[in-house]
């Protein structure tokens, strides 16, 4: 498994699909931050996400997606893994103290409590407001 940066075109023709064949309305690409990272085994991309930053000790891992279609070993789950392995340890390499994600797929919240997140265990809604 490789990781690299999220690049132009990845968004229209790798992401959008992913959030399409999951049955999720795609975020807008203006509402995503250019710190995004993809996962590929060989030449097929695995899973994706994106990093925010702030100017606080905080930082928001969101919008993890992944090919619904893939299903070679290593499987999903562990590429899902792979990357937000890797985004942990580029949080800690720029100095924040806490990583922010919020998840309803119990799978994926495992996955994050494997790595030391801690869930407050409550139901939440998420609220934008768009101006």
């Amino acid at each position: 498994m490789t990781i690299r940066p999220i690049q132009d075109g990845d968004y229209e023709n790798i992401l959008c699909k992913w959030w399409e064949d999951w049955g999720w309305t795609a975020p807008l690409k203006d509402f995503l931050p250019g710190t995004g990272f993809i996962v590929y085994d060989e030449e097929t991309p695995v899973c994706a996400a994106f990093f925010y930053s702030s100017n606080s000790k905080v930082c928001w891992i969101e919008w993890l997606i992944s090919n619904k279609q893939y299903r070679k070993k290593p499987n999903r789950s562990e590429s899902i893994l792979f990357l937000l392995t890797f985004l942990r340890e580029l949080a800690k390499e720029h100095g924040f103290k806490y990583c922010v994600t919020m998840s309803n797929n119990k799978q994926l919240i495992q996955t994050y409590e494997s790595l030391g997140f801690v869930s407050d265990k409550g139901n939440s809604q998420t609220l934008i407001l768009c101006q």
